[in-house]
């Protein structure tokens, strides 16, 4: 993988750890194949020293110099780059890098990178630098379990401890886009922690927040930054990648900025984008058909597409909807947003219950701090399992993003749990929330409807029912009921009471 995305003349073997060109075997030690097979792995980014030595020479201490004996041995062999400079380039006090092709020229693009940095340790007790470096080492864990972007291991992140950095250089070091810095003051038992996402390129702050709280255990008090972080980071990243796209890359053909295209026209929640977004898919799919972030990200939008009740983008959706979740499933290697989509599409468009759910749980468990995660594991728990279950998951997914794009699917559940309940005032307010976050989400006009009309509210409840049918002509309540989930066939009726006393057509 790594020899083709960066044109590199040499094709690595890692099984083996043999080296070739032009389809000829070339003479390498083990110990030069293994540092090159790390640098590779490392998709551009900087490999410490500690981590070539513990690769080459596992379970033996060395000195420094005989990594750079080897690593002189490793440059001989490769040779020069097309340009005349070595493939192998050296971080100073850090340790080395393999270039990726974009550091000499244009190249597809590829999923961001992050490395968060050792936090500042602003109460000056060296003694509390053990408290700091376990906050970031739990971020750092908990970040490498989104797939959608890769985290700098602990080790590489380490070297810049104490060192006064400028971020656009730690990012050119360390190969990555993304820069997570920090600090934090203890005195006594409050604890204050500052926390900061930067561009790495431009040194623009995406994102900063502060958390400030008292301390009496420090495990349960990790585990809360943690999260808290985890989950504003993610979406953070993905909003800017989304924003990058658009302004560098427009159009481009590359499998990512394809990706990117299609789920910026999932999030506008339009019919018409929908559609925009699946063809999209479609062409990345052509280029990468085992691809499970596209496979997943195609199934999310036919799901969509008929539980909104839309009209058909082929002659069998549902079918197609399913097949592709389950080739996502089948190389999705555990990813669990790949396994979020998939689920849900088992579930809503499968009608396979028992299967949806257990795929759901698996990616809950995988991260819990991915908040589309635990929107989609709650939402299938509000249709197949037990309502303050699925109510719980919504909230938590709410309280660690309240302003993240996806928090339409947890604000809009808790709307539906609260209708099912016959908290139509409830269900008002969260409904309206969603609204104001996403007003293009269909689902959001459903529980709107429904609650104005079963409070008697009916001129409301007719004035949002016109506001649907102007964004979804073809809105009926045969076509919203064949779109849901149909384990329990009672649990939805009041919704589409609530809808059928509005006035919303029967059939087409």
């Amino acid at each position: 993988m790594g020899s083709s995305r960066l044109s590199f003349p040499f094709l690595y073997d890692p099984v083996t750890g043999s080296l070739w060109r032009d389809g000829k075997s070339v003479a390498a030690g083990p110990r030069p194949a293994a540092l090159l097979g790390l640098l590779l792995e490392a998709e551009g980014r900087v490999v410490t020293k500690a981590d070539l030595i513990d690769r080459a020479w596992t379970g033996l201490a060395v000195e420094e110099g005989n990594l750079t004996v080897q690593i002189a041995a490793l440059r001989k062999l490769l040779g020069a780059r097309p340009d005349g400079t070595e493939w192998i380039v050296t971080v100073p006090r850090v340790g080395y890098r393999l270039p990726r092709q974009e550091d000499g020229g244009p190249v597809a693009s590829q999923p961001p990178s992050v490395a968060v940095l050792p936090f500042v340790n602003l109460g000056g007790d060296a003694d509390q630098d053990y408290f700091a470096d376990g906050v970031v080492a739990e971020i750092i864990t908990a970040l490498a379990r989104f797939r959608s972007f890769s985290v700098v291991s602990r080790h590489s992140a380490f070297v810049y401890k104490g060192r006064s950095v400028d971020v656009r250089e730690v990012a050119r070091e360390l190969g990555v886009r993304y820069v997570l810095e920090g600090s934090i003051r203890r005195e006594g038992a409050q604890v204050r922690i500052n926390v900061q996402l930067v561009d790495g390129v431009t040194a623009a702050n995406l994102w900063a927040d502060h958390f400030e709280d008292g301390i009496s255990d420090v495990f349960a008090f990790q585990d809360h930054i943690t999260e808290r972080v985890a989950s504003i980071v993610e979406p953070a990243i993905e909003i800017a990648e989304i924003q990058r796209s658009r302004r560098d890359r427009p159009n481009s053909p590359a499998v990512y900025d394809l990706y990117l295209r299609a789920l910026a026209a999932i999030i506008d929640e339009s019919i018409e984008s929908n559609a925009a977004a699946y063809a999209l898919l479609q062409e990345a799919l052509a280029m990468e058909p085992e691809n499970a972030m596209l496979l997943s990200h195609a199934a999310w939008v036919l799901e969509h597409r008929i539980t909104m009740g839309w009209p058909r983008l082929g002659t069998d959706d549902k079918a197609e909807c399913v097949s592709l979740a389950r080739r996502g499933l089948q190389h999705s290697a555990g990813d669990p947003r790949v396994m979020a989509h998939c689920g849900m599409a088992l579930l809503q468009t499968g009608k396979d219950y028992e299967g949806g759910m257990a795929v759901l749980e698996a990616a809950a468990a995988a991260n819990p701090n991915d908040l589309l995660v635990a929107a989609c594991s709650g939402i299938a728990a509000l249709h197949c399992g037990d309502i303050e279950h699925a109510l719980e998951r919504m909230h938590r997914a709410l309280k660690l993003g309240p302003r993240d794009p996806d928090a339409r699917f947890s604000l809009t559940g808790i709307a539906m749990a609260e209708i099912f309940r016959g908290n139509y005032e409830e269900a008002l307010s969260f409904a309206s929330r969603s609204r104001a976050l996403n007003a293009h989400f269909d689902p959001t006009y459903w529980m709107l409807i429904a609650a104005h009309a079963h409070l008697g509210n009916m001129e409301q409840a007719r004035q949002f029912l016109r506001a649907l049918e102007k964004m979804a002509p073809d809105v009926t309540l045969e076509g919203i009921l064949a779109g849901q989930p149909a384990k329990n066939p009672q649990r939805f009726a009041p919704v589409l009471e609530g809808l059928a006393r509005a006035g919303m057509r029967p059939r087409p």
